[in-house]
């Protein structure tokens, strides 16, 4: 008898050894979404039959799929449910072979009316390979793949969560008011893994980064400093080291699953009534990279998880803000549920997506509240707004004898007309994906500074890239590993240090100290936050002049890209202020009284504050 009571917990041992995932681990209660499918996974586990005993919890379906170690168990956690701890008990014929908990907790104080990013934000980009190590142990962990190379542009160069947490006095300082990091989930691939954008578990954090608890901490140690961290969301596709890429639940988890089409990257297809449907799903459905599996969110099974993960998330770390990759690229239908989900949720969360697009049409279709011709409503409130970034370099660099180059960006803001809520666009000189502003400014602080001016002053959110504050570069156009240089004292031995200022050239530390006394009066800026806008038309002296109002405040800003000095008539600006009027430059912090005529200097910015 006790050889059969100890053969019989030897073998239910190793069938819970068996149950490799439970996926969410854990779930809320008080949740809008209070019905959760569970993606339960092991080794030929189809033969149990899962039940929970909790009060207030039901298991409401149980799928079965071709794949044998997979189960999907969908319960339903009513409003009166109390946190607790819930058991999964997995059975066969009857008898319960072995149990997982799966924990209910409390919610956090006002978790739906959390705060979220906008227009009052300014937004720090970090890639946080490339920030800085703060941990030097977690460089190459025994699970990972891909080994830290510094000395490869392409590879691992060892930054971590604790480097951008070690940083957060340096942040604050320098005026910015959220973090976005992109992708910190495990990506645990051969090479190239550093991006993030390749996820092998949307679950973890990625070991060389850090663990879960220490993410936690970030946002906590962020919030002290009144900073907000926004996670960066990857819908579309992920890694195909996956394990659910390399045991596939079933036949239509990702598409293309066979042949593994690349797409054709025509976002136009989806507004094209000319295009054919092969055409169209060609884009969305062909992969980002041959080693970037597409995601079927067409699959409920699959939709379910995407939305489970990403507000898993919110509730877990305690996020303000989400930014969507690759936006358009993932399936219309999941992308409207996934926003309206995620919102009526969390009424003021913000989520802004890349619509990698200069074409605005293709752009605004996404935004929430837009009228399309074809009734396609998405909820998604923000986009990147790509086509002011490509406008202003084009206004700031080329020359054009018969008008003013700044129409170039006078036009393409005309073009606002067609979004909802152009206030709520992310605007930003540069990012991860593009050359870095100041290379393309042809590396003229005096332009740059004009960009940086605008860019704290116009209508929308800014977003800056970490280094641009020091000038960063990129010799070579197109070059990812120079775009994702290494910041400055991240790294022991790094000749220069931002923090610091140490080995910083006389150059880095002008631009430094505009951004940042540009950043710090925003913060307070109310009238940039929500003012109104308006923008005064261009004329051959190339001077680009707008106003940002509201019933007791007025900042003009006067943009000069001439080699000259140029003299401003007011009589132009009446109906905004007076032809004699008194004002602070914000940027030099100096009085000036204004009668008649303004005088502004070469390749100058001016940000007026008007008096009275």
């Amino acid at each position: 008898m006790k050889k059969t009571v100890l053969l019989f917990f030897l073998i239910a041992s190793c069938l819970q050894a068996q149950i490799k995932r439970i996926e969410p681990s854990n779930w809320w209660v008080g949740m809008k979404l209070n019905q959760i499918t569970l993606l339960v996974y092991g080794n030929n586990i189809q033969n149990l039959e899962p039940d929970i005993k909790y009060q207030g919890v039901t298991i409401v379906k149980i799928e079965k799929v071709e794949n044998t170690n997979y189960l999907f168990v969908t319960i339903n956690i009513s409003p009166q449910t109390l946190a607790g701890t819930a058991k999964i008990n997995f059975k066969k014929n009857n008898k319960t072979i072995f149990s997982k908990d799966f924990p209910l907790l409390i919610r956090e104080i006002n978790s739906d009316d959390r705060p979220s990013f906008s227009s009052k934000d300014a937004i720090l980009l970090i890639m946080p390979d490339r920030f800085a190590n703060g941990n030097p142990n977690n460089d190459n962990t025994p699970e990972s793949i891909e080994k830290t190379n510094r000395n490869d542009e392409s590879g691992r160069h060892g930054g971590d969560i604790q480097g951008i947490i070690n940083n957060l006095d340096y942040i604050q300082s320098m005026g910015y008011s959220q973090i976005w990091n992109t992708p910190i989930v495990e990506n645990n691939m051969s090479k190239y893994s550093y991006h993030g954008y390749a996820a092998t578990d949307f679950y973890k954090i990625d070991s060389r980064y850090g663990t879960n608890e220490l993410f936690k901490k970030l946002v906590e140690e962020a919030k002290k400093r009144n900073i907000g961290i926004i996670w960066d969301v990857v819908l579309n596709h992920c890694g195909s080291e996956y394990y659910f890429v390399k045991d596939l639940p079933m036949k239509d988890w990702l598409n293309f699953q066979e042949t593994k089409t690349s797409t054709n990257h025509i976002k136009s297809t989806l507004l094209d009534s000319y295009a054919t449907e092969q055409d169209k799903i060609g884009y969305t459905d062909g992969w980002f990279d041959i080693h970037m599996p597409d995601l079927n969110q067409r699959n409920p099974l699959m939709a379910s998880y995407l939305i489970q993960n990403t507000i898993w998330w919110i509730e877990y770390a305690g996020l303000s803000g989400f930014r969507e990759d690759t936006f358009s690229y993932a399936d219309k239908d999941f992308l409207a549920k996934w926003t309206k989900t995620i919102t009526e949720e969390y009424p003021n969360f913000n989520i802004v997506g890349e619509e990698m697009t200069t074409v605005t049409e293709l752009s605004a279709y996404w935004q929430k509240d837009k009228i399309n011709a074809d009734d396609y409503q998405c909820y998604l409130p923000t986009l990147m707004d790509f086509a002011s970034t490509e406008n202003l370099v084009k206004s700031l660099t080329t020359t054009n004898n018969w008008e003013s180059t700044w129409k170039e960006f006078y036009k393409g803001l005309g073009q606002d007309y067609l979004y909802p809520h152009p206030n709520n666009l992310l605007i930003f000189p540069d990012n991860h994906d593009m050359d870095r502003i100041y290379s393309r400014l042809n590396k003229n602080i005096d332009n740059w500074k004009l960009a940086m001016a605008l860019y704290t002053t116009m209508r929308g959110i800014p977003q800056f890239y970490y280094g641009t504050e020091l000038l960063f570069t990129n010799e070579k156009s197109g070059n990812d590993g120079q775009r994702r240089a290494d910041f400055y004292g991240g790294w022991p031995g790094d000749t220069k240090n931002a923090v610091t200022g140490k080995g910083l050239d006389s150059k880095e530390l002008e631009a430094q100290k505009y951004l940042r006394n540009l950043l710090n009066w925003r913060k307070n800026a109310n009238v940039i936050h929500d003012g109104k806008f308006i923008h005064y038309a261009p004329e051959k002296n190339d001077v680009y002049v707008y106003f940002r109002y509201n019933d007791t405040q007025k900042i003009m800003v006067i943009l000069n890209k001439n080699k000259e000095k140029v003299t401003l008539n007011m009589d132009k600006y009446k109906k905004m202020i007076p032809n004699s009027f008194k004002a602070k430059d914000i940027i030099t912090n100096k009085e000036i009284s204004v009668n008649n005529t303004l005088e502004i200097e070469p390749i100058n910015a001016l940000i007026l504050e008007i008096k009275g």
